[in-house]
């Protein structure tokens, strides 16, 4: 690689709104997420599932056939 021309790549601490924080490398000084693996509904288990059917059930539901 050439010298000079590549950005640092240094080791940063990462803050969620959650209150999370852990370290990771990046190029930049400093990383806010609003959402992170701690909080986010799909990796905690809270995340609802919801059964919408497809098109034809809806038609059927609403024309009650």
């Amino acid at each position: 690689m050439r010298e000079g021309i590549h950005p640092d790549y240094k080791t940063v601490e990462v803050h969620c709104s959650c209150g999370n924080t852990f370290e990771t490398k990046s190029t930049k000084d400093e990383i806010r997420l609003e959402v992170c693996a701690k909080c986010h509904p799909f990796y905690t288990g809270s995340q609802k599932s919801h059964d919408r059917g497809g098109r034809a059930e809806k038609f059927k539901q609403k024309y009650g056939l």
